[in-house]
């Protein structure tokens, strides 16, 4: 049974000591099941985004109105994968402005 699952489990990238709602500059990459082309299609060399990838980008960009430790960078929505940038900075942040979910103002929480 354990082969089983570690066959189908992908080992975390994360460093294992590191605390996420640390300031910093986080590339996130976020792929779809089976890598299947959810958030929209290439037509003709353009891209099409369907309405999932278009909730994709309208939630990207809220964000950042919603949070006010979060800085957004550059993103790209793909038909079966999303990219970005956050930026989080939590020093400047009051402690009753704070998040009450998950760890605080983590990249987790922020994804989530």
């Amino acid at each position: 049974m354990e082969k089983e699952i570690k066959k189908y489990r992908i080992e975390t990238t994360r460093l294992k000591n590191w605390d996420y709602s640390n300031f910093g500059f986080y590339f996130i990459t976020i792929c779809t099941k089976d890598m299947k082309c959810f958030f929209g299609e290439i037509k003709n060399e353009n891209l099409i985004h369907s309405n999932a990838g278009k909730t994709i980008e309208e939630e990207w960009l809220k964000t950042a109105e919603i949070r006010k430790n979060i800085t957004l960078d550059e993103f790209n929505v793909m038909p079966n994968h999303f990219h970005g940038i956050i930026v989080i900075d939590n020093e400047n942040i009051r402690k009753d402005e704070k998040i009450i979910n998950w760890k605080p103002n983590s990249l987790g929480t922020i994804v989530n």
